[in-house]
C-alpha cells in the first residue's frame, strides 16, 4: 500500500516520530530507577515513580496514535511502508520498535519485583499477626500475666 505523504506532513510525521523516541527513552529510564528503588531498602519514591509511569505513558500513547494517523489504515508491515513512503523515517521507527520492546521487559521484570516483595510483606504480616494472636492471651483479665499452663502439674507424677 503505497501513500506518499506531502512534505508538510513527512516533516510533522518525524517529528512526531522523533518525540516518541524520546519519550520512550526517558520510560527506560524512568523504569531503570523504579528498578533501583524496587531493589532497594527504601520504596517510599515508587508511589511518585507510578504516577509519572501514567503521565509518560499517557503521552506516548497520544504520539502512537498521532502517528498512526499517518499510515493508512490495514497496513501489516509499517516499516515496508515507511521503506516506500517515508525512508527518512525508517530509522526513528526501528528505534521507536527497539525502545518499546525494553520498555516492555523493563516492565515486566518490575512487576515481577513487586510481585515478589508483596509476597515478603504478606509474609511478615502473617508471622508479626501470628504472634500479635500468640501474645493476646498473656494478660488475663485482672491484669496480671497469664502462663502458659505445662501439660502436668509439679509434683504430679
Amino acid at each position: 500500500m503505497t501513500q506518499k505523504l506531502p512534505n508538510s506532513a513527512t516533516a510533522e510525521f518525524i517529528s512526531n516520530l522523533n518525540d516518541e523516541c524520546a519519550a520512550l527513552r526517558a520510560f527506560v529510564v524512568l523504569l531503570d530507577d523504579e528498578q533501583r528503588t524496587l531493589l532497594g531498602q527504601h520504596t517510599e519514591e515508587l508511589l511518585s515513580q507510578a504516577e509519572a509511569k501514567t503521565q509518560l505513558a499517557s503521552k506516548i500513547a497520544a504520539l502512537s496514535s498521532a502517528r498512526q494517523k499517518y499510515v493508512p489504515q490495514g497496513t501489516l508491515d509499517t516499516a515496508e511502508w515507511l521503506k516506500q513512503n517515508v525512508p527518512q523515517a525508517l530509522p526513528a521507527w526501528l528505534e521507536a520498535r527497539k525502545l518499546a520492546a525494553h520498555v516492555q521487559r523493563l516492565n515486566q521484570t518490575n512487576g515481577e519485583l513487586i510481585q515478589i516483595k508483596l509476597r515478603y510483606n504478606q509474609q511478615a504480616l502473617g508471622v508479626l499477626f501470628s504472634a500479635a494472636q500468640s501474645t493476646a492471651g498473656l494478660y488475663g483479665a485482672n491484669g496480671q500475666p497469664n502462663q502458659p499452663s505445662a501439660s502436668r502439674t509439679l509434683g504430679s507424677g
